[in-house]
């Protein structure tokens, strides 16, 4: 294929230039290349393109004809290849973004609009959902993932730590009593997230996740927002991630329990995206952008007591 599209090259420059001599110089070739390529086209199309003599070299009526459609094919070219340079470049075109729903509609849709005034020509595509998505096969440009990288062939940056918390509402602790150790959480009702990676009946704590809790109650949900409802409600103890619980930390809706061990603190935000040593200038723009927003602190931890 690399020699048929350097043959239409060659053949549009003996064209341009009349002299089989002076394409060669311009493209960089011998003359003896430049008649071998010639010469493979003219067998393949089983035309002459040319008519040759010592002294001429003149194109005939089929050459002329097929020019016109090498012209074209050539100019195609040389447009998809200044796009794709350019999309490396300039920040524009679809970016298609994979986001977990409870992160994407809190803390990413809520800033597309800033993202946008700053990178007009850029469109955002936004998928919602807690599914790991195939970015190579579902054609995602970038995805953010929110605690422990599974997959080492992506590549990744960390945007901001993912701070956990367990918490339950005023409510709930007055009637319950308030656990001071991971231990007496085996005495309260505990609202499960069926997505975690440790399963809903068990919660992982300490700084590396190095302790796992065997936690029970009467409500398990794949959604952050449906479990805080729930806690807010006072039916029980919740253990996520401040980018939910903040704002209702804040509001003393929920209270942070002190236990004898941390939450956990390995987990982090990231944004992923397929191997690339020059990715698009799109994907950069988000990924840096993101960047300074989240930076130094995330914006949802500021504040909570």
């Amino acid at each position: 294929m690399a020699d048929r599209l350097t043959g239409l090259e060659v053949f549009a420059k003996v064209a341009a230039t009349g002299s089989l001599s002076a394409a060669g110089r311009a493209m960089g070739l011998s003359q003896t290349m430049v008649t071998k390529h010639l010469a493979a086209l003219e067998a393949r199309l089983g035309a002459k393109l040319f008519h040759r003599t010592t002294r001429r070299l003149s194109i005939t009526d089929a050459g002329r004809s097929y020019l016109e459609s090498c012209e074209r094919i050539l100019a195609e070219i040389e447009a998809a290849d200044a796009a794709v340079s350019a999309d490396r470049i300039e920040p524009r075109g679809l970016l298609r973004l994979n986001v977990p729903l409870v992160f994407g509609v809190r803390q990413i849709a809520p800033r597309l609009g800033e993202f946008a005034r700053r990178h007009p020509r850029i469109t955002v595509e936004l998928g919602l959902n807690d599914r790991l998505v195939d970015l190579a096969e579902e054609g995602w440009d970038l995805a953010i993932r929110i605690g422990s990288l599974r997959d080492s062939s992506l590549m990744a940056r960390r945007l901001a730590p993912c701070r956990m918390t367990i918490c339950a509402a005023p409510s709930y602790l007055a009637a319950r009593g308030t656990p001071r150790t991971v231990a007496e959480l085996a005495g309260h009702n505990c609202l499960g997230y069926t997505l975690a990676q440790s399963g809903a009946d068990r919660w992982l704590m300490g700084k590396r996740a190095e302790i796992s809790v065997a936690v029970s109650g009467n409500l398990r949900a794949n959604n952050g927002d449906a479990l805080l409802a729930a806690a807010i409600a006072g039916q029980g103890i919740v253990y996520q991630p401040t980018f939910i619980a903040a704002d209702d930390l804040r509001a003393g809706h929920l209270v942070a329990l002190a236990l004898d061990q941390p939450a956990n603190e390995s987990l982090a935000v990231h944004a992923v995206y397929l191997p690339d040593r020059h990715p698009p200038a799109k994907v950069r723009a988000f990924i840096d952008f993101l960047a300074s927003q989240f930076a130094p602190e995330p914006p949802w931890d500021r504040g909570i007591p």
